[in-house]
């Protein structure tokens, strides 16, 4: 491996990890200022709107004054945001420290844009997605597990442990990280606005289509992974070691397809064309067993879903780059990653809403959606086809 693509995907990887370290602790150490479970659920709310709005912003700056700097400025923010979260006295400064952070939260976006220009051809940089995003879901399974560990000091004490790694991430970023985006258009002019891009995404007719499979997509799996525990626990009686156990295989099989299988099998045998629509066909049919409260059923659903979720991740993205302007690149990354937060704001309350209703619903919705997208991608695949068509038509004399 290239000595850039391992400093971009360790630094993803630190990232990462300081991020999963509080995921088991967050609860209990904002329960410990006295604050309701509705605060709780406000304050991942903060993150991901702040998240949605700062993504596509910090992705097409990257693309005006390079990938280094901003994923530089924005690790140390997140430092300064984990720092004032963990020395908070009030619950204000909670929310100031998740805003701080979710200001900061194109880390992810910028280093994945850093990676795509890495890549030589179309093939090598879905495989450099992959490996982007399978550092993203390792990190997220060793984090929780540390944080558990560091737990056992304090509650605060995982807060100050993710701030210091990323203080750790950004020094070694400033030193060995490299510019990688050498082709700049130093002439694009970057909205103050931090709606300007997603304005121009919904104005952009070749892109919508995937623009608006990504977000069917986004608000079916995290509606659905919202009320995974307790709908296993609701239906089947699963116990949270059970409900840990299913969670560690989705992220197994999510890293196994994003690495091995992904350029040794997926991109070997099908186009990304043929893939997006063989996963969105099936990720909807595991919802679909998932909500017939059949527990063979629903444990079938689960490698079916973690397969599924994670191979369309990478081909709906590499899709978006490889049509995007090449100065846009990391503007439409940051795009995505606005669409899958505000997913994340919107989808768990709805979900929650519905299983309060009938404990099948939030899967029966994930279905739909997902059929949704199977027409969107059907009409998007036939006009990009008439469009080539027409084209060989014109260029044969």
């Amino acid at each position: 491996m290239q000595r850039e693509k391992f400093v971009i995907l360790f630094t993803v990887f630190v990232d990462i990890i300081g991020v999963g370290i509080v995921i088991p602790i967050l609860p209990f150490y904002v329960g410990s200022f006295g604050a309701s479970a509705l605060t709780i659920t406000f304050l991942f709310s903060a993150f991901a709107f702040c998240a949605f709005l700062s993504s596509p912003f910090l992705g097409a700056l990257s693309d005006r004054v390079g990938r280094r700097p901003v994923l530089i400025v924005s690790i140390f923010s997140t430092a300064v945001g984990w720092f004032v979260f963990a020395s908070a006295k009030s619950v204000l400064l909670l929310f100031l420290g998740r805003i701080i952070d979710g200001i900061a939260a194109g880390n992810f976006v910028v280093a994945q844009s850093a990676i795509v220009d890495l890549a030589k051809d179309e093939r090598e940089r879905a495989v450099n997605i992959g490996l982007t995003g399978a550092t993203f879901g390792v990190g997220f399974m060793v984090g929780p597990m540390l944080g558990g560990i560091f737990s056992t000091v304090s509650h605060a004490f995982p807060f100050w442990v993710a701030g210091g790694l990323a203080l750790v991430n950004g020094i070694l970023a400033y030193a060995f990280l490299p510019e990688t985006h050498l082709k700049r258009e130093r002439q694009v002019v970057v909205s103050v606005n931090p709606l300007a891009p997603l304005i121009r995404a919904a104005l952009n007719v070749e892109l919508r289509p995937l623009f608006l499979t990504w977000i069917l997509f986004a608000l079916a799996f995290t509606g659905s992974q919202a009320v995974f525990a307790l709908y296993a626990q609701h239906a089947f009686a699963f116990d949270s070691f059970a409900t840990g156990i299913l969670f560690t295989v989705i992220g197994t099989l999510t890293a196994l397809n994003q690495t091995i299988l992904l350029n040794r099998f997926w991109l070997r045998r099908y186009s990304d064309s043929q893939l997006e629509l063989t996963m969105i066909l099936m990720l909807g049919l595991s919802f679909l067993v998932m909500s017939l409260r059949v527990e063979a059923l629903f444990l079938t659903g689960v490698p079916l879903l973690a397969s599924s979720q994670a191979v369309l991740r990478v081909v709906i993205t590499n899709r978006v780059v490889g049509l995007a302007d090449p100065h846009m690149k990391g503007e439409v990354l940051g795009i995505l990653t606005s669409l899958m937060a505000s997913a994340m704001v919107v989808a768990p309350v709805v979900a929650g809403a519905l299983f309060e209703v009938y404990d099948v619903l939030p899967f029966v919705l994930s279905t739909l959606l997902m059929v949704v997208a199977f027409g969107i991608a059907m009409q998007f695949r036939y006009r990009r086809s008439t469009i080539e068509k027409s084209t060989d038509d014109v260029a044969i004399p």
